[in-house]
């Protein structure tokens, strides 16, 4: 029965946060809707941190709003998982492969690059590299519980990603035109080198007008939904590098407290009085006989919602092959969506405006140079394969 209260308690300190959060999220849903090239997720962190300028003392709404931009969007993960049929993805998107695998390392190997040499924050620039490579604002969402990235980090990547999306969108369809790619090239382009699946429909889209009966959109929202598959193996990558870091800081920290413990028993011996350091270096508590025990956790240093993440994929993956249409997970997709907005409304509310606009030059300059780098490695590896 307490622990029954002790729910109902969180629940009804979550809640006037998360309904604020929920309430604020329709009509940016809805904007997003109307205008899909900007998209949801960017319209609510900009009402986000707008109202965050004005108002900063929440008080009884700041937990739910924690709540909502740290575990909603973790739930909206996993149910993104709904929207992924493997088997279908692997049949058409086979033959993309090559240059998706090829991009991907790019741009990860760019952010990497430009972090040492410009000194970017490491969150900044993982969130910034995996959304540029995979598929912009999901991809941030899914890599940023692993990485245990702020708000302010997540809202800084999302609005870089949307930057270029946006320029994308204007300039890639003319610019494919003179470049002379085929209507298949394009498509195996805007599909690997923009990066949420909104701007490539609306690119593909804008190509088809230009070129009729051409019908890259089908082409390009395949290639993108492969892409997307790669959110698997990098936040899987990313959770063991954190748990290892974690480990190491955890072993770090228990071999300097056994040190400290060794030298007071030293000076006590010697009959000095001995001086306890700070109460914050006791990272760890005393095993059964007496020895230190590591306060590393496996289960709470690995994101769990990404394992159920591949649950819900394989899941869509076995009643596509039963015969059940995808538009069965229709509703879930939709709730997905629909809940990053919501999550993305308490990143915006979580964020300092200034703070932001004061750090976001270097960030600006990784997303440029990891998006060129992207497009360019696209066609060429297009040009290798002979496809364009």
């Amino acid at each position: 029965m307490s622990a029954f209260h002790s729910k109902f308690d969180n629940a009804r300190t979550y809640a006037p946060g998360v309904v604020l959060c929920m309430a604020l999220a329709v009509p940016c849903w809805l904007l997003g809707c109307a205008v899909p090239v900007v998209g949801g997720p960017v319209f609510a962190i900009l009402l986000g941190m707008l109202i965050a300028l004005a108002w900063r003392r929440r008080g009884a709404l700041q937990a739910g709003i924690q709540f909502t931009s740290k575990k909603v969007l973790q739930y909206a993960v996993i149910l993104l998982g709904f929207g992924l049929n493997l088997l279908q993805i692997a049949q058409v998107g086979l033959t993309s492969l090559p240059v998706i695998l090829s991009t991907i390392a790019t741009s990860l190997l760019m952010a990497f690059v430009l972090f040492r040499v410009l000194d970017i924050p490491g969150r900044v620039a993982t969130l910034v590299g995996v959304g540029s490579s995979i598929c912009g604002g999901s991809a941030i969402a899914a890599t940023a519980p692993v990485i245990k990235a702020k708000d302010e980090e997540v809202a800084l990547a999302i609005s870089v990603v949307f930057l270029f999306n946006v320029v994308a969108c204007l300039v890639f369809p003319t610019l494919g035109g003179m470049l002379g790619l085929s209507n298949d090239g394009f498509a195996l382009w805007a599909g690997t080198a923009i990066n949420d699946t909104s701007s490539v429909t609306a690119a593909a889209a804008a190509w088809d007008g230009l070129h009729p009966g051409a019908d890259t959109l089908t082409g390009a929202t395949i290639v993108k939904l492969t892409r997307t598959l790669m959110i698997i193996p990098i936040t899987f990558v990313l959770a063991l590098w954190v748990m290892r870091k974690e480990r190491q800081a955890a072993s770090l920290a228990e071999t300097c407290q056994i040190g400290a413990e060794r030298e007071c028993a030293g000076s006590q011996s010697q009959g000095v009085s001995s001086v306890q350091g700070p109460s914050s270096s006791r990272v760890q508590v005393k095993g059964s006989a007496g020895q230190p025990k590591s306060t590393f956790s496996f289960k709470r240093a690995f994101p769990l919602f990404i394992l159920w993440f591949v649950v819900a994929a394989c899941v869509t993956t076995m009643v596509g092959y039963c015969g059940v249409p995808a538009e069965a997970f229709e509703p879930m997709k939709l709730l997905s969506k629909f809940m990053i907005v919501m999550a993305m409304v308490a990143v915006g509310l979580n964020t300092d405006v200034v703070k932001l606009v004061k750090s976001g030059g270097k960030p600006i300059l990784l997303g440029f140079a990891c998006w060129v780098a992207i497009a360019c490695v696209s066609l060429g590896v297009q040009h290798v394969l002979g496809i364009w």
